[in-house]
């Protein structure tokens, strides 16, 4: 334990005699013993002397006595007083059972009611009532009869203090308890033998219980700069009984450099009255050169009129142990983080309550790439990570939340964030979940930046779907797209319950219709030959980019081979394929090729067929459309012919 200098002067009062009557304790004592040896005392002493001692402590007042209710004059003032209490303090207290009323109450020879006057100085009541008032050794009283058995007063308990207070009606509740206990004792005869050796074994385990806590216990005379140290408080830094002084300036010598400030200044905030009670964690010097951690805790336990502190009592724990795990604790949870932050993509814990609440307790520093927010924006409310999430992904990004939680199923997701500076990217996320007591759900796990890997998977399946000169779709993926259709077009058929389509009329079916189209460049190894291939691959470039501006959304266009394309038009029957067709033979008619040996002109043979329910396969529909490509070019080329 450390603490200032002794600054603070005040002279103590006489200490209760501890032979014979009633006994006056608290705050006036002399310096207490440390509390091995204030058991012993207890156990010599009477327990109604062991009682005043602990009723003036509760209640941090300067003495707490007890005047049995007969006494009206000094003749009787041994009875309980004792001879240490002082002429001065005895006169008042007969002075206050002799007089006619309290404070206004009429007493009689005690009080039949609890009287309590907060500052005695500034009543007139007690000014006119008191012989010496003018002398009074106090300012606070308190007197609580004390009720027999058979409904006479053994007596009065005080209450006194130096300086004016107030009681709360907790205090007065307790003030009540002590009197019954106090009129039980009164009556009771002295501890017998058997008593005594209770106690006494009562107290040998309580300093057992002391010593094996590692507490120590001190207790400090402000005023002379002494501190006493119990066996226990020693040990603890590795003293025997005679190694250590008890000069408050060799208690600072043992505190930690940098620590000695800190301490010494709230040492001296508790005794100036600033802290209801003294603690402090530091480091103390042992014997052998080491420091430990400890953590001190008193209470100034008597003060002067003036409110400066004369006596503080305390205890000091070993809490080395507890420091250098909460320090590896501190280091593991510095480790976590640090490797988290490095992690490229977001760490996260993410919590759900009962009410649907979303929030994020922890997300590690990789939050500002992921969601371009920090930790502390998410930490109470994850509503600011929903709003970046894109629109159209928004509902499956609730759902799998949602799914995840209701069978703790493992969370994973990919999805697209619209960031302010980054703006579209893919993220990913996978996380485990966890079902709480309260029953909210958390989320431990990982969300990484998936942009470039989605952006590599859309090269690969244009690369594997698409013809890498005219950007339309491969033979292969325009198969497969006729496929689908011929699949829909046999649910619907089967759904109606016919065994063919019902043609619709144009270009506006429900898309229960479609129509095939094969087209032929005419004359197109003339112009390899003409102008070289190079021209050539520019004529089919040209042609495909006509296509795509003439289909529809749901229509498909692609290249079959060599100079021959194909197109799936969803919805049209084979009237409605027809307008498609001369519409597209019309603009290659008035848009030729520009190419470096001059104007190019183009012109396409088209063969059309309507796919049905009926057909075996998507093969079936392409080969009718190739024959009547094949008629139209036979016919004269430049011709639309259907199948």
């Amino acid at each position: 334990m450390a603490v200032p200098p002794p600054s603070v002067e005040s002279a103590t009062a006489p200490a209760a005699s501890k032979s014979g009557g009633a006994r006056v304790r608290g705050m006036d004592d002399g310096a207490l013993p440390p509390a091995h040896e204030a058991l012993h005392e207890v156990a010599r002493e009477a327990p109604l002397d062991a009682l005043m001692r602990v009723i003036a402590r509760h209640f941090n007042v300067a003495s707490a006595c007890v005047l049995p209710g007969h006494m009206r004059d000094d003749a009787h003032a041994g009875a309980w007083l004792g001879e240490g209490v002082d002429a001065p303090l005895r006169d008042a207290l007969l002075e206050l059972q002799r007089a006619e009323r309290l404070g206004g109450a009429q007493t009689g020879a005690f009080a039949s009611e609890p009287i309590v006057v907060s500052d005695v100085a500034g009543d007139p009541a007690w000014q006119a009532c008191l012989n010496r008032a003018s002398a009074l050794p106090f300012r606070f009283v308190a007197a609580w009869p004390l009720a027999g058995a058979n409904g006479d007063s053994p007596g009065t308990l005080y209450l006194i203090d130096h300086a004016p207070r107030e009681l709360n009606a907790a205090e007065r509740a307790s003030l009540d308890d002590f009197a019954r206990v106090i009129a039980t004792l009164a009556v009771q005869a002295p501890p017998a033998h058997d008593e005594v050796e209770a106690l006494r074994a009562r107290e040998r385990l309580l300093a057992l219980a002391i010593a094996g806590s590692g507490t120590g216990i001190w207790d400090r005379d402000v005023v002379t700069g002494e501190i006493r140290y119990s066996s226990g408080w020693k040990a603890m830094l590795g003293y025997e009984d005679d190694e250590v002084t008890s000069r408050v300036e060799d208690s600072l010598l043992r505190l930690h450099p940098d620590d000695r400030d800190y301490v010494k200044a709230t040492m001296q905030a508790h005794f100036e009255g600033r802290t209801a009670h003294y603690e402090v964690e530091h480091r103390i010097r042992c014997k052998d050169g080491s420091y430990k951690w400890i953590c001190s805790r008193g209470k100034v336990t008597a003060r002067d009129a003036d409110g400066r502190a004369l006596r503080m009592i305390g205890t000091t724990t070993d809490i080395t142990s507890m420091r250098e795990m909460a320090e590896r604790l501190r280091e593991s949870v510095n480790l976590v983080t640090n490797l988290t932050n490095e992690v490229p993509g977001l760490v996260f814990q993410c919590h759900q309550a009962r009410d649907g609440h979303v929030s994020f307790p922890y997300a590690s520093a990789g939050i500002a790439e992921i969601y371009e927010l920090t930790p502390a924006q998410v930490a109470a409310d994850a509503s600011g990570i929903e709003a970046l999430v894109h629109p159209e992904d928004l509902d499956a990004y609730r759902a799998s939340f949602a799914a995840s939680a209701a069978v703790l199923a493992p969370w994973h997701l990919e999805y697209r964030v619209c960031l302010p500076q980054q703006g579209l990217r893919w993220r990913q996320g996978d996380a485990k979940p966890r079902r709480l007591a309260d029953g909210a759900t958390v989320w431990h796990g990982f969300i990484t930046d998936v942009t470039e890997r989605k952006r590599i998977e859309a090269e690969l399946q244009e690369f594997a779907t698409t013809d890498g000169l005219t950007r339309l779709a491969n033979r292969r993926h325009f198969m497969a797209r006729v496929e689908a259709k011929l699949a829909l077009l046999r649910r619907v058929a089967s759904a109606a319950g016919v065994t063919g389509m019902v043609g619709m009329k144009g270009l506006g079916g429900i898309g229960n219709v479609a129509a095939v189209m094969m087209c032929d460049l005419d004359h197109f190894k003339s112009i390899n030959d003409r102008f070289g291939h190079a021209v050539g691959d520019d004529a089919l470039r040209h042609f495909a980019e006509i296509l795509r501006t003439h289909l529809r959304a749901g229509d498909v266009a692609g290249r079959i081979g060599g100079e021959e394309f194909a197109i799936l038009l969803d919805g049209a029957d084979v009237e409605g394929a027809c307008r498609v067709a001369r519409r597209i033979q019309d603009r290659i008619a008035v848009d030729p090729l520009l190419s470096v040996a001059g104007p190019v002109t183009l012109a396409v043979s088209i063969g059309i067929t309507q796919m049905s329910a009926d057909d075996s396969a998507a093969e079936a529909a392409l080969s009718r459309s190739d024959v009547a490509l094949y008629r139209a070019k036979k016919g004269g080329r430049n011709r639309i012919e259907c199948a």
